[in-house]
């Protein structure tokens, strides 16, 4: 199988280029670089542009007539930056995804697989959600994924493109053979910072601490970037399933298992040789107590479970940031 994949040079979609490989598709990539790595489309079929730039988008269908899905990976994706620049995470991530279904549905594509979020849910008491939980995202980027969510249910209604959301949880970790992993160098999330402290000898910072979970830290779903992205694989090859009989569907992608950021710091502190030192503040902008996923909607119809642990993912993410700065120019 052929596939678009759409941010394929990010450190999701190039995880899903090299799943797409392992199992024997062909993924042509389209980036445009804005947070995209050159480094990571060596050797694979590779477009530089937007998603909204419909002749290139029709160049590519004309030279590569084989693709037979998208994995619609592109988007902004810094929830405190979507705070500070609402317009430009809107027109990034929805105004430009409606430009390219369009070039998509002219082309004659009729699947599509979109990197959502989970960040869209309203957690339950316990913090676990499935696929029907209501909606509460409480960032602009998160808002920006709900958004597109139903966008696409509308237009998968009445158009000749049917549309699989992948709503991921936390991903963590890089792929195990360290080809490609996150290109940030200074990420906001809760790994990245501890393992930027771990590096620095600096302090991690708690943010928030009155979130009422168990130990009144934010809690989250951590899955490996590698489960991740052989749940795209499954999701592709088993399209139609996935889809449970209708147009447009939804499935979770998460491990199950809820980790509070006190928990993830004790998890970091027992593989490490020189534990992090820990500060407690405020929480940011935008952020959220969290949720995990109690679905097991994957499982059925993806035949998909993770096989990575937390503390995997925390040896892949320490494996890539050893060696990130001699594979990134």
């Amino acid at each position: 199988m052929k596939v678009l994949i759409s941010g394929g040079a990010g450190f999701i979609g190039s995880t899903v280029a090299t799943a797409c490989l392992a199992a024997g598709h062909t993924p042509v990539i389209l980036d445009s670089l804005v947070t995209g790595r050159r480094e990571f489309t060596e050797g694979r079929v590779f477009y530089q542009g937007d998603i909204a730039d419909g002749p290139l988008v029709d160049r590519i269908f004309a030279e590569h007539p084989e693709i037979e899905a998208v994995v619609h990976c592109a988007a902004l994706i810094v929830v405190p930056d979507s705070v500070a620049d609402p317009i430009g995470y809107y027109r990034a991530n929805v105004a430009k995804s409606l430009e390219f279904t369009g070039h998509l549905l002219r082309n004659g594509c009729e699947r599509m697989i979109f990197s959502s979020s989970a960040s869209i849910y309203a957690a339950g008491a316990d913090f676990s959600v499935d696929e029907q939980a209501p909606h509460d995202p409480q960032s602009p980027y998160a808002r920006t994924k709900a958004v597109c969510e139903g966008m696409f249910a509308d237009i998968a209604a009445t158009q000749p493109i049917r549309i699989l959301s992948l709503r991921y949880f936390n991903p963590i970790g890089a792929d195990p053979e360290l080809r490609t992993g996150l290109q940030v160098r200074h990420p906001s999330h809760a790994l990245g910072k501890l393992i930027e402290a771990h590096t620095t000898g600096g302090t991690f910072r708690i943010t928030g601490t009155d979130w009422p979970t168990r130990d009144g830290s934010g809690i989250r779903d951590y899955v490996h970037v590698w489960d991740l992205a052989t749940a795209h694989v499954a999701a592709l090859e088993r399209f139609d399933q996935a889809l449970d009989g209708g147009r447009s569907a939804a499935v979770n992608l998460g491990t199950g298992t809820g980790t509070t950021v006190r928990e993830l710091v004790a998890a970091f502190n027992s593989v490490v040789e020189e534990p992090v030192a820990v500060t407690e503040t405020g929480s940011r902008p935008g952020d959220v107590a969290g949720a995990y996923t109690r679905s097991d909607r994957a499982a059925r119809l993806l035949g998909w479970k993770p096989e990575h642990s937390l503390v995997d993912g925390i040896r892949d993410s320490l494996r890539w940031v050893a060696v990130r700065d001699s594979r990134l120019a």
